[in-house]
């Protein structure tokens, strides 16, 4: 055989005769350690901006380095068909320091461009991209021994539509997140390193644990035991192994030998090289490669292949790189895994066999979970590696269907194995960070929130099956981006492609939503029953410090608290002094909130009134009261006509306020029946009952006013405020929640689920699916609906719950909740979105706006049913028991959410509680949980859970 290529990189050593030597890896452009020579991006765009940082000079070689990664940008964005960077330098930008969200990515423009662009749409202005680590500062943090802020001076900010600005930031802005470019090709992997060790705010990777997944030994050994994936039949010796490879059980087709010293191993080597070169383990394979595994050697040394019969050549070369091995490094001999053959419909094409490299990037997402983002391919010829940038980026369907497979159902098979694989490799990489110190990992905030694993298809057992070749995370994800770029221009394609970095882009906002929040404190009035259980545990998750004002001296949550406060909440015709008092206790105590707030909705109007007296964000108090009032709420929004237009008006319905006998016979007059009767302030349908006539509307006010006459009758639902009651005209159609968030008047993010059909003439929820199952164009319609109605009360800030229903003419209005959504909602979006409503209030009444997504993307789909004691009885003493519920959600075979705490069945009733089915699409989530209930015992002739889930077939 022939020497083809040496890597430039590679350490001064002779390679044996014989041998094909391929280069395994290439620096950006091409090889060489120096910068790639002056005019080698060809372009046309403004030289004369301002690079240097004030404060912050830069040497000749690394003011070089800024430059070549500021014309690397513009070559980019002109390649995407993206303006060119615009110069604000001149000008600082002023923000509010510690208040902000603010993403830094430190690295190629290049390999971070799809994560950069992805940012600025989901986060605009707030992704930094630093050309220079001279652009960042370490800072002391105060109070965090051995820990510093990162603060950025100077960074290229991107924006919607792929607007960039070079901007200068005074005071500087301070990260919360960090990402650095460390892999190979990096100009700045030093700097980078210690930049990113140890710091107050999140990380998305550190030298520590680059340098672990950097080890092809180490981490083979990981994703085989640990992940149950699929690698390379490998055989590994090793000199002094670290920790994490002593030991542990052996995977099948992973060897590992450990040596006691470098020399005098001829006779050993040559005994595992030959009883390996005959295993099955090696299975079709016809070559084998040899190479250095660690760190120090990560792109720097040839590849070397051998035929797999040639025993005399791959001992020598092993032998020849013992020598070079330093502590804790291995020399690896692995089989090169041969092409899958795959069939060509009619005679096969012509020229060499095809091979097919598979590139997975996988992101963490909420709860620690892997989630494939993205798979890109290469195709080369089969008689030799395939590398990156050696081939174009190809989807899994074309690089397939180039090598004979184009059967759509095999292609979906494909791709289910490389998710598989690839999110079982992220996970096993999470597993084994959980178990590392602090010190191991680089910092107690730096993890690993993506991951790109290489595979190579071939055939095994049968089947066609990805192998996975290594870990990395900078080339599968620039590999994605170069796919994403090929529809980025203008007139290149009829869609743009799903960012690969979406799922990452969710996961630095949310880290950094965490880092802003930690440590904050809080005033939490009123602390609801079983359902807001998730409350503390939440809390205690984020790090917030939660003070609770509480009418119940003995309550649960007494104990979980920072400050316990205890004063009767429940008299709401007194809130104004109540307001002034709790004031003048909070400052007795000498508490130093950040925010108070409340989800619980007797306490909402107390809640504005006290942030007035406090000075803290709040909406106003007026804008509560209006949302509060069900009556006040339509009337008020009847007469906002606009402009502009489309009005809140449009979606307002007919009510009438009901507070004696008289007022009911005005109402029937004036509200066209039939109708619906419901309590001014209530809360989970009680009491709302559909009314036909007028002895039935008498009949029901008169009911409601006997039964329910304080807090006492029934608590929680709103009779603090009296029992006023409404008639409200019966509109038809189907029942949507709409959850919204919002920010100084802006909406931020928007959630929308789907009721089932109620128990005529009771409006107790039966069942919901989410996400909703309507068109776009409807699913826009109610969230504009819901976003107006609240700024038509003056509501401007905070999270909300808008219940409309979807007529024929557009949507109506049935009541706005002033809260976090009830019941089970903040559990699903959390499980869908990512997006974790409570924290999202709290941050708003903090006054910082939530770090969100602007258009976050649902995981699957849930449906539920709700569950009566009324209903239920029997089954929740038996086969659905809170037990045994709790045990199938902790199996993750439902979702199980507790409203009630007692088994106690009423007249006046709320669900005791929610089980829900996820699924890939609605209708199979639908199909498991109706089989669900029937097993529990939950479906019924008197409760028919089929009809409550015909909407969402």
């Amino acid at each position: 055989m022939t020497e083809i290529h040496l890597d430039p990189l590679s350490p001064e050593w002779d390679c044996p005769l014989g041998s094909k030597d391929l280069e395994e890896e290439e620096c950006p452009w091409g090889g060489g350690s120096g910068l790639p020579p002056p005019g080698c991006f060809p372009g046309s765009w403004r030289h004369d901006v301002g690079l240097d940082c004030k404060g912050s000079p830069e040497g000749a070689e690394a003011q070089a380095g800024t430059v070549y990664y500021y014309s690397l940008l513009q070559s980019c964005l002109q390649q995407a068909g993206l303006p060119e960077t615009q110069d604000r330098s001149q000008v600082p930008r002023t923000g509010c320091p510690g208040a902000e969200v603010t993403l830094c990515i430190l690295g190629s423009p290049s390999t971070f461009l799809s994560v950069l662009l992805e940012g600025g749409v989901q986060s605009p202005g707030n992704m930094l991209l630093c050309l220079s680590p001279a652009w960042l500062t370490k800072v002391p943090a105060p109070g965090q021994p051995g820990e510093a802020a990162l603060l950025v001076s100077k960074a290229v900010s991107f924006h919607p539509g792929g607007l960039t600005f070079l901007d200068d930031f005074v005071p500087p802005r301070r990260a919360t997140y960090f990402l650095a470019g460390l892999g190979l090709g990096s100009c700045w992997g030093r700097e980078a390193a210690e930049l990113a060790r140890d710091l107050t705010c999140p990380t998305g990777a550190s030298a520590e644990l680059a340098r672990l997944l950097e080890d092809r030994l180490l981490t083979r050994r990981l994703l085989a035991q640990q992940g149950g994936v699929v690698v390379p039949a490998t055989l590994a010796f090793t000199y002094k192994p670290p920790v994490l490879l002593r030991g542990g059980d052996a995977s099948q087709g992973l060897r590992l030998v450990e040596l006691s010293g470098k020399e005098g191993q001829e006779t050993l080597v040559k005994e595992e090289v030959g009883a390996f070169l005959l295993s099955e383990a090696l299975g079709d394979a016809l070559q084998v490669a040899v190479k250095l595994s660690g760190w120090r050697w990560r792109g720097r040394q040839a590849l070397r292949l051998y035929p797999r019969a040639e025993l005399g050549t791959v001992v020598d070369t092993v032998l020849a790189l013992l020598e070079k091995l330093e502590e804790e490094e291995s020399v690896l001999v692995e089989a090169v895994c041969p092409p899958a053959r795959l069939p060509f419909p009619g005679s096969p094409p012509p020229g060499p066999e095809l091979a097919v490299r598979i590139c997975a990037v996988v992101c963490r997402t909420q709860g620690d979970r892997p989630l494939l983002s993205k798979v890109v391919c290469g195709v080369g010829r089969g008689d030799r590696p395939l590398r990156h940038q050696s081939s174009l980026p190809l989807t899994l369907e074309v690089a397939l269907a180039q090598c004979g497979l184009g059967e759509a159902a095999q292609v979906a098979v494909v791709r289910r194995r490389v998710k598989a694989a690839a999110e079982a490799a992220l996970a096993a990489v999470l597993a084994l960070e959980t178990g590392l110190s602090a010190e191991q990992r680089g910092g107690r905030r730096a993890r690993t929130d993506f991951l790109g694993v290489d595979f190579a298809l071939t055939v095994a057992g049968g089947a066609l099956t990805p192998v996975a070749l290594e870990l990395n995370g900078c080339l599968c994800l620039e590999a994605c981006g170069a796919l994403e770029g090929l529809w980025a221009a203008p007139r290149r394609g009829p869609a743009a492609e799903a960012a690969a970095s979406a799922p990452l882009v969710e996961t630095m906002l949310r880290r950094s939503a965490r880092c802003l929040m930690e440590g904050r404190q809080l005033l939490l009035i009123g602390a609801g029953g079983v359902s807001k259980k998730f409350v503390w545990e939440a809390a205690r998750d984020y790090g917030l410090k939660l003070h609770l004002v509480e009418s119940d001296p003995n309550h649960f949550a007494s104990q979980l608290v920072q400050t316990f406060i205890h004063f009767d909440v429940t008299e709401h015709r007194r809130d104004e002094e109540n307001a002034r008092l709790l004031a003048e206790l909070v400052r007795a105590r000498g508490l130093q909130l950040d925010g108070c707030f409340s989800y619980w909705d007797d306490c909402l109007v107390l809640t504005a009134l006290l942030c007035q007296e406090l000075g803290l964000p709040c909406n106003p108090p007026a804008a509560m009261r209006l949302a509060k009032q069900k009556s006040r709420t339509q009337l008020h929004l009847l007469r906002r006509h606009g402009p502009p237009w489309p009005a809140p008006s449009l979606h307002a319905v007919p009510c009438c306020p009901l507070e004696s006998e008289a007022d009911v016979e005005r109402a029937i007059r004036q509200v066209p029946l039939p109708g619906v009767m419901k309590l001014e302030f209530g809360a989970g349908a009680v009491g709302v009952r559909l009314v036909e006539d007028a002895p039935q509307c008498h009949e029901h006010f008169s009911r409601i006013a006997r039964d329910l006459q304080g807090e006492a009758d029934h608590p929680g639902i709103g009779l603090g405020w009296g029992n006023a009651m409404l008639l409200m005209e019966f509109v038809e159609g189907t029942e949507h929640d709409v959850d919204l968030v919002l920010f100084g008047g802006r909406l931020l993010a928007a959630f929308v689920s789907d009721n089932g059909p109620t128990r005529l003439p009771g409006f107790t929820e039966t069942a919901a699916c989410m996400p909703t199952g309507l068109a776009p164009e409807q699913e826009a319609q109610l969230v504009q609906a819901a976003f107006r109605c609240c700024l038509g009360c003056g509501l401007l800030d905070g999270v909300f719950n808008v219940e409309l229903k979807l007529t024929r003419a557009g949507p109506r209005l049935i009541e706005i909740n002033p809260r976090m959504g009830g019941f089970y909602l903040r559990d699903w979006i959390l499980e869908l979105y990512g997006v974790d409503l409570f924290l999202a209030a709290a941050m708003v009444a903090c006054g910082l706006r939530p770090a969100l997504p602007t258009h976050p993307r649902a995981r699957g789909h849930l449906v539920g049913v709700m569950c009566l004691v009324s209903q239920h009885l029997q089954a929740l003493s038996s086969t659905a028991s809170r037990e045994t519920l709790q045990g199938l959600h902790d199996r993750g075979l439902l979702r199980f959410n507790q409203l009630e705490e007692a088994l106690v069945p009423g007249e006046y009733e709320e669900p005791y509680c929610s089980v829900a089915c996820a699924g890939p699409s609605p209708a199979e989530a639908r199909l498991r949980l109706l089989g669900l209930c029937q097993g529990l015992g939950i479906d019924g002739p008197q409760y028919p859970v089929a009809h409550f889930l015909s909407h969402f077939k």
